[in-house]
């Protein structure tokens, strides 16, 4: 048995968890998210606490059971405080803006990078550098703030880059000049 699994998932009071067979749909106050469990695994919910059980007991549902039980205690989560992610800008003349729907990168490239911002999910810039991503859906969120870093990963010779809040840069040397 999975020792993550067997966990029991306390319900906040402001979220509604419904299960329809094997489709399971939590509301809360910044959204709904949907999901669907595998057959192998039950759903039990009593006393303000969530269970997720284990019908047949083999390796590969040990793994689905902690799996599930992580996703639908992150759904839980996301609807009753949201998840948060800061992006840094680092480098000479990189900078974002939010337009509308769309999120502005300026990245030493010709042209500016506009990125659509998916919908449940809100942008907040702060001068110009720090990006704040907040969104009930915690892998959606990961989603989009590793698709705005592919445009320009950190780097290890000058550290540029856009770098996730905390992230430490491992810097190299670089050329040694002739002797």
């Amino acid at each position: 048995m999975s020792r993550i699994g067997k966990l029991p998932i306390k319900i906040p009071a402001n979220v509604d968890i419904t299960c329809n067979g094997l489709d399971i749909t939590v509301k809360g106050k910044f959204g709904t998210l949907h999901n669907t469990i595998p057959d192998i695994l039950g759903i039990e919910q009593m006393n303000g606490t969530l269970i997720v059980n284990v019908k047949n007991k083999t390796r590969n549902s040990s793994a689905l059971h902690g799996l599930y039980r992580t996703l639908i205690n992150n759904m839980v989560t996301g609807v009753s405080e949201q998840f948060q992610l800061t992006l840094n800008l680092q480098g000479v003349g990189y900078r974002a803006a939010v337009q509308g729907k769309h999120i502005v990168l300026n990245l030493g490239y010709s042209h500016p990078v506009k990125m659509l911002i998916p919908d449940g999910m809100s942008v907040e810039v702060v001068q110009n550098t720090t990006i704040n991503l907040k969104a009930c859906d915690k892998e959606g969120l990961g989603l989009f703030a590793s698709n705005i870093r592919s445009w320009r990963p950190p780097e290890p010779y000058k550290g540029k880059g856009i770098l996730y809040k905390g992230e430490i840069v491992n810097r190299k040397a670089g050329k040694s000049g002739k002797k």
